[in-house]
């Protein structure tokens, strides 16, 4: 994307709505022409579409808007140096056409004139697409692909102790966590109670010292509970099916198990490269998975969040006022990216634990009465602003100093003197 004084002065105005198996366009020149049309998704189309914009305009500048800030559309678009992109958020688009068809009749092609006209006629109320470096894109994907097996792997746990407790509910007693090396190789070896119970007490006392449970007085309790154990069902039909089930389950899990310390070790190396490494690394309660989500939130580009404020409405946890009339209320923040607002929220949980002024904000929050989700939300709204600074600053956070500049205030998160 070009910041230069031609990108302002568009020769071409085009609106894209992107959309399954089929994209819509609506553009307008400078010299008043207009067309719209659509075309089949493929990569092959979009390239010889855009192609063929640059060789009728001659690679001027063309201001493109579209729904989206992300995906596979707009890495494509950012190959293309003279495209600008405009990301339009749906809302506002939803409401710009409810605004002019009250029936709310939706279509491709007028919606891809809706895009249009919001980007010729409002060019200047709209933010141009600035793309982060290569090193926060790919730490970005990393981070969230990580994620994303974490979650389905979450699901599948679930699904696996719903099963357990249908059938086998005293693995439950004997694993604790079930997504660990510990339960996969105990229910792989032993998936009912039966079987259980036939194996020998030496040999299930071996199998947990050689998974690291080296308790003499736990492993005991666990044997204690085997021999006494009854089955809930001894009925076959249902435990052969629901073996079955178990070990469709356990194969998805040693997956997860293969895969996510792969992931693990990609972030590392990759966390270690970036260039704003420094200012999250050593962050309070951040870690190892924290603190490259933390950097990737913030990325490179500082003219992105020219403020703290902007930064917490767009993580999502500043709250909405809205008034009318003599009436005032304040609301949750419902379009924020789930992702960005998670990692904030969640790391800001770890800070209580790390950070001394967090400690006592929460502490107080609570004799107040407060919720734990709600206090957590208001502190990330606060260590945005703290870190918002440190890294404009390019100046990694400091607890000493930072305590030091709460006494001064003297600011009720301060240390009692």
């Amino acid at each position: 994307m070009s910041n230069s004084p031609e990108a302002l002065s568009p020769e071409v105005w085009i609106g894209l709505d992107w959309g399954d198996q089929n994209h819509a366009f609506a553009l307008r020149d400078r010299s008043g022409h207009c067309e719209d049309g659509t075309f089949e998704h493929s990569a092959e189309n979009l390239h010889q579409w855009l192609e063929e914009l640059a060789g009728r305009y001659g690679s001027r500048p063309v201001a493109l808007a579209i729904e989206a800030s992300r995906g596979a559309v707009i890495h494509a678009l950012l190959q293309y140096p003279w495209v600008t992109i405009y990301p339009i958020n749906p809302v506002t688009s939803a409401r710009y056409r409810s605004a002019f068809t009250p029936s709310g009749a939706k279509d491709d092609v007028p919606d891809a004139k809706v895009l249009l006209e919001l980007v010729h006629l409002h060019t200047a109320k709209l933010r141009p697409l600035e793309p982060q470096d290569s090193a926060t894109v790919q730490l970005t994907a990393l981070v969230e692909a990580r994620r994303g097996i974490v979650d389905r792997r979450t699901a599948v746990t679930n699904q696996l102790s719903s099963l357990l407790k249908s059938y086998y509910p005293q693995a439950l007693q004997l694993l604790g966590e079930l997504n660990t090396e510990l339960a996969v190789g105990f229910l792989g070896r032993w998936p009912d109670l039966i079987s259980l119970k036939a194996a020998k007490p030496r040999t299930i006392k071996q199998f947990y010292y050689h998974h690291q449970v080296r308790s003499t007085q736990l492993v005991d309790e666990r044997l204690a509970l085997i021999a006494k154990a009854r089955p809930l069902t001894t009925e076959e039909a249902r435990v052969s099916v629901a073996v079955l089930q178990l070990r469709q389950l356990l194969d998805q899990l040693e997956v997860f198990q293969k895969h996510i310390p792969l992931f693990d070790a990609q972030i590392k190396a990759a966390f270690a490269a970036h260039p704003e490494a420094a200012l999250f690394r050593d962050l309070p309660g951040a870690g190892p998975q924290l603190a490259p989500r933390l950097c990737v939130a913030f990325g490179t580009i500082r003219s992105l969040q020219v403020d703290s404020a902007s930064m917490q409405k767009l993580v999502g946890v500043a709250p909405v006022r809205e008034k009318s009339g003599n009436q005032l209320w304040t609301h949750w923040r419902w379009q924020a990216p789930v992702f960005l607002r998670q990692t904030f929220v969640e790391w800001a949980g770890q800070t209580v634990r790390y950070s001394v002024w967090a400690k006592i904000y929460y502490e107080r929050m609570i004799k107040k009465g407060k919720k734990h989700a709600v206090i957590l939300r208001a502190l990330a709204f606060k260590w945005i602003r703290v870190l918002w600074r440190c890294w404009q600053d390019r100046q990694p956070y400091d607890e000493a100093r930072y305590l030091k500049q709460l006494a001064h205030r003297k600011s009720p998160n301060a240390v009692a003197a």
